[in-house]
């Protein structure tokens, strides 16, 4: 991984069509994200290669079909893989299902696919696809992960190469069936032969390229690699957090301990645990109100305790940091952090557009500057936040030199993809990787877990040499979770500790992260491997043990049953004698207190007082009142969606012509009609529209968080159109105006704009009308965060509603 795979393929590529070994046309298959990867390079390194990207929007595909199609049927088919405008055309692996039918036309003389562990499902649709449609006789598969889990993984790719040598998974698994399985049984003898045979075997089929025999060999210069797992303590209210969910999840507890459990309803019992290793925030309603940000937010959590220290040492002394998370939600909290501490980042998961990823990465590779410090920002992002499964493959990130792991993936291989962004080639920097987690848990459990799987891979196709951990290899998909429920017996339920005793160990996360830095240059003795583990709690931080040292003394906390049991037994009798004063996980409503009555008082009062001027002047309000807070229950997380487009948001017919539809739009509390944009365009609609937001300036009806519900009645040819659906305008008054101000106008408030998301989405609701809007809180070279933060509020309020939201891109 980072080895210059993409660079060797294009140079096979023009080998063949240079020498005219094959005329082509040549396919190459990617994820989205890799795809500018692929262009760059083959125009700097065989710009000769005729390529087509073929990706996009849909009317940008048909486009490049028609082109195709006049260009081949405007020349004689005497020689038709010379007529192609192309050698190379370059797809995703989306865009290859999609449009299958017309990629499937081509006799591909040659097929590349990069990152092929996406084939390791050979029931997959995409393998089928590809294997069943599609003419490429010759493929070549560029993966850095050949085995992420099993061999039934590493048959599924090798079938897909050669199907006449490797023809069943069952025959394959069968020949080397003490290879891949950990029983204690098998002879250790039979064991090393068979992976021997193995490796010989994948020999012929596959070439690999490795780091160390490219040092070896002269070839490659990289920086060195230090792998740090830093052990963080629970907080006060993580235990909390924690206990809470073993108390609820016990009768499964005791029902697994009995062997009456089935094993895939534990799976959200970790799930649940492994958030709370987290953060415990990830749990609605446990973050306290007002919901502000502050150091509470850091304080929540001993991960991020330490993760606040360490990235104020790297940001001073110039580093920039990778930092990887399994769950977006979790990116949401780090987001939250990183805009309390004011540092500059950049954001990519599923959810983040192609243009956007690009725009984000081209941001984050640009210089930053050398003074360092917390304000300096102005220059490339100090921070690039990543999903693990959104951008842990394929991705040239060799700006950054620390790469931290907030939370560690199910699959080893996957976090092995994702520090790969950084110590590859082009590197010039030491890397310094950091896995976080937390300790005396589940994480910790995952991680011993993640240690056995990675030893199927180095076996089956590594350098080392087996010896006598070949018995050691672990079956993963079927021990897995039965091992990390077991594993539940590292956390003791009678240590709950509170917040004082916390503050104690706050001296030690300081010189944990001192250690940290320090560990980035040191020099390795000849029998350590780079990587470290790093705790407070069970021994002197300045005591790091090498992770092959843990190895060796046997630690596994994970497989022993009646440890488990009695421990099970345990929890149950300290869960019902002793009392943790631990939190229920789920919705709470605080009860108001007297002085709290007394202002509800006050302000009905001065409500009522307004009305009834209101009345005698005869002003009626548009102002859409809070709604009901919907419960947890009524949430309609598969009926709202939030869709993209192109065109003009004051058209919404031309994308919903049969509908109630509502158009939104920012204003402030000036009560001054704007000019321009989105004004304009409001105006053209209705002269209502304006009207009825200087009237509410008048009347003191023009608040900050305030929504105003204007409905439209079109007259066209000076008569009443009567069919056609109704149409309302809503202004969301989410900017506040001061004339005495250098820039008057301030720029939109997050909190209110989410005040009248849901408001509007409540009314969408319940007209069954869809919402239409431009793209608010991003314009070029602002700030893309404010952008982030408005569109998970769509998607969030979209799914609560069950309502269709259309957010307008304007063509240029």
């Amino acid at each position: 991984m980072g080895l210059g795979k993409t660079l060797q393929a294009i140079a096979f590529l023009s080998y063949l069509k240079a020498l005219r070994i094959s005329p082509g046309p040549f396919l190459v298959l990617c994820p989205l994200s890799v795809t500018e990867g692929w262009v760059s390079e083959i125009a700097n390194f065989s710009p000769s290669l005729r390529l087509l990207k073929y990706a996009g929007e849909k009317e940008h595909r048909r486009t490049l079909r028609s082109t195709i199609y006049e260009k081949v049927n405007g020349k004689s088919s005497a020689s038709y893989g010379f007529q192609l405008p192309f050698d190379v055309l370059l797809t995703t692996y989306d865009v290859a299902l999609t449009d299958q039918d017309f990629l499937s036309q081509f006799a591909w003389h040659y097929a590349v696919i990069d990152e092929a562990q996406r084939l390791k499902n050979p029931s997959s649709v995409l393998y089928n696809v590809l294997n069943e449609h599609f003419i490429m006789p010759r493929r070549l598969l560029l993966t850095g992960t050949p085995i992420q889990n099993n061999l039934t993984e590493l048959w599924s790719l090798m079938h897909f190469c050669m199907p006449s040598i490797f023809k069943g998974a069952k025959e394959f698994l069968l020949t080397f069936r003490e290879a891949g399985e950990s029983s204690a049984g098998h002879n250790k003898s039979k064991i090393v032969n068979q992976l021997k045979t193995l490796k010989y075997v994948l020999g012929v089929f596959m070439l690999r390229r490795t780091k160390s025999k490219l040092i070896e060999c002269g070839n490659l210069s990289l920086p060195s690699l230090t792998e740090i797992t830093v052990i963080a303590p629970m907080m006060g209210l993580q235990k909390k957090v924690y206990l809470s969910i073993l108390r609820k999840e016990l009768p499964k507890l005791l029902a697994y301990s009995s062997g009456a459990a089935n094993l895939p309803s534990l799976q959200n019992v970790v799930i649940q645990l492994r958030k709370a290793c987290s953060h415990p925030y990830l749990f609605p309603g446990i973050e306290p109100e007002p919901y502000e940000e502050g150091e509470h937010l850091i304080q929540a959590s001993g991960k991020l305790v330490i993760l606040d220290k360490l990235l104020q040492k790297l940001n001073l002394s110039g580093h920039r940091v990778l930092l990887f998370a399994q769950m977006t939600h979790t990116l949401d909290i780090l987001q939250d952090f990183l805009e309390l501490r004011k540092y500059s980042y950049e954001r990519l998961d599923g959810s983040i557009r192609a243009e956007e990823r690009f725009a984000a990465i081209r941001s984050f590779s640009e210089p930053k500057g050398k003074a360092g410090g917390l304000d300096n920002d102005q220059d490339g992002a100090f921070v690039f936040m990543i999903s693990t499964r959104a951008g842990g493959v394929g991705l040239n990130l060799v700006a950054a030199d620390t790469v931290i792991f907030y939370e560690q993936d199910w699959n080893p291989q996957v976090d092995k993809q994702a520090l790969q962004r950084a110590h590859r080639i082009g590197q010039m920097n030491d890397v310094l990787s950091i896995n976080l987690v937390t300790e005396r848990s589940v994480e910790e459990v995952v991680m011993r877990r993640a240690q056995q799987k990675l030893q199927l891979s180095n076996s089956v196709v590594g350098d080392d040499e087996i010896g006598k951990e070949g018995s050691n290899l672990a079956d993963p998909d079927t021990s897995d979770l039965r091992s990390i429920i077991l594993g539940l017996q590292m956390f003791d339920p009678a240590n709950v500790e509170d917040d004082k005793i916390i503050e104690v160990k706050k001296p030690e996360f300081s010189a944990m992260v001192e250690k940290i830095i320090l560990m980035r240059n040191r020099q390795k003795s000849d029998n350590e491997d780079g990587r470290f583990e790093i705790s407070t709690m069970n021994k002197p931080y300045e005591e790091s043990i090498s992770t092959s040292d843990r190895a060796s003394s046997g630690f596994d906390a994970s497989l022993d049953e009646n440890s488990y049991r009695s421990w099970v037994q345990k929890f149950k009798e300290v869960s019902s004698s002793v009392d943790t004063s631990s939190v229920e996980v789920g919705y709470r409503r605080s009860i108001p207190d007297e002085r709290h009555l007394k202002y509800e008082a006050s302000k009905k009062k001065a409500e009522d007082k307004k009305l009834s001027k209101w009345q005698a002047l005869g002003y009626h309000s548009l102002c859409v009142k809070d709604p009901i807070p919907l419960t947890h229950s009524d949430t309609l997380s598969d009926l709202g969606s939030v869709n993209l487009v192109y065109g003009d948001c004051t058209l919404p017919s031309k994308v919903c012509p049969s509908s109630p539809v509502i158009i939104f739009s920012c204003v402030d509390n000036s009560g001054s009609w704007g000019r321009g944009g989105m004004f304009d365009a409001l105006s053209r609609l209705s002269t209502i529209i304006p009207d009825a937001y200087q009237k509410a300036s008048e009347f003191d009806d023009l608040h900050i968080g305030d929504l105003h519900f204007i409905k439209i009645d079109y007259q066209r040819n000076g008569k009443q159109e009567a069919d056609e659906p109704p149409e309302w305008v809503a202004l969301a008054v989410v900017q506040s105006y001061n004339a005495k101000r250098k820039v008057p106008r301030s720029s939109i408030s997050i909190p209110d704009l989410e005040i009248c998301l849901q408001k509007v989405s409540f009314v969408a609701a319940q007209n069954s009308a869809s919402i239409h809007m431009p793209r608010i809180g991003y314009q070029d070279g602002s700030d893309r965060s404010v952008w982030y933060s408005v569109e998970r509020l769509l998607r969030k309020y979209a799914s609560m509603y069950g309502i269709k939201i259309y957010v307008y891109y304007f063509r240029r």
